[in-house]
Formats: C-alpha cells, sequence, structure tokens
C-alpha cells in the first residue's frame, strides 16, 4: 500500500528593507530568529534572499508543516522578542504573504530575478517531473478508463497528472535539483 500523500508546507514571505547601513545586522538577526524557529514544532525550514539592488527588500521564506504550526510560532512569545529586535534595524513592519501549492510556481515577484535559475534548467526539470509522471498515470489509469469519452478521460488523467506534480513530484524533484538549477 502506498505511503499517504503529505501535503506541502505551508510557505511564508515576509519583505522587509533594511535601514540603510543595517543590511549586515538585519542579516545576522533574521539568522538568530532562523535558529529560534529550529525549536518549534513543524519548522520545516528557512531562508533569507537579500535584495537585488542596494536599499531593496529583503525576502524571508519561512516552511512550517502546517498552518498550525505556522500559528503556533507567529503567537509565541520568542518571535514577538525576534521581531522587536528586527524593528531597531529595518524599516516599517514585514509585508507577510503565505504561498501554498503551485502557486510558487507563478509568483515570480516573491525571488528577485537575478537569483531565479535560467529558464533552460526550469524547463528541463520540470519535463523531469512531467514525462516520467504522465507516462506512469497513463499507462496504468489510461487503460482504465478507455471507455469513457475523449474529454472526460483527458480531463480526469491531467488531473492526477498536476495532483502528481503539485504534491508528490515537484516538490521533491525541486529539492533534489536545487544545487544544479541554482548553479551560475
Amino acid at each position: 500500500m502506498p505511503a499517504p500523500v503529505k501535503p506541502p508546507p505551508v510557505v511564508r514571505v515576509a519583505s522587509r528593507r533594511a535601514l540603510v547601513g543595517c543590511g549586515a545586522a538585519y542579516e545576522a538577526l533574521l539568522r538568530g530568529m532562523f535558529g529560534a524557529m529550529k525549536t518549534f514544532p513543524g519548522f520545516v525550514g528557512a531562508d533569507v534572499i537579500p535584495p537585488a539592488n542596494e536599499g531593496g527588500d529583503y525576502q524571508v521564506v519561512t516552511r512550517f508543516a502546517t498552518e498550525a504550526d505556522l500559528q503556533r510560532w507567529d503567537e509565541s512569545e520568542a518571535h514577538g522578542e525576534w521581531l522587536s529586535r528586527l524593528d531597531a534595524v529595518a524599516e516599517g513592519k514585514p509585508a507577510y504573504r503565505v504561498i501554498t501549492g503551485l502557486e510558487a510556481w507563478f509568483s515570480p515577484e516573491v525571488v528577485p530575478a537575478s537569483l531565479n535559475p535560467p529558464r533552460w534548467r526550469m524547463t528541463l526539470a520540470t519535463w523531469l517531473g512531467i514525462f516520467p509522471t504522465a507516462s506512469l498515470i497513463i499507462g496504468i489509469v489510461g487503460p482504465l478508463i478507455g471507455f469513457l469519452p475523449f474529454l472526460v478521460r483527458t480531463a480526469i488523467l491531467t488531473g492526477l497528472i498536476a495532483f502528481a506534480m503539485s504534491y508528490v513530484v515537484m516538490p521533491r524533484l525541486a529539492r533534489w535539483l536545487r544545487p544544479w538549477l541554482m548553479r551560475k
């Protein structure tokens, strides 16, 4: 029996600008906050993406296993203390955005263009996920539903492929291929 499909982690992006001359201090505080996050249940990971241009916004990407885990962090005393420390070296309050499922594929503004992998690598990685997934689903499920009208059969097959790509294949493939995708 196959293992149950585990939902992807909850991804939240916080955008905020460091005060002029405080970029290094801001990044150091963020890394300290990431250390505190590691002690919370459901923490998956965190990254900081510095601005593409001097004076731009930092993008802080945090991942928790569930929305409840993220909420537990948000409501914690530790989170409040770290936000207070960050207030001393940052402009305004952070702008938050939660990304789920395939939305991350269609949100290029989250990551500065200079940090995106080359388009040909993203295309190849996507094909590496789609080809075996589509072949497997069409090969196994296709014959079982061959009696259905073409459009119904196509809708079922593409729905299964989209689900598998979003929740099973691409999260793993992106993690496995990350060093190659991000290589200059």
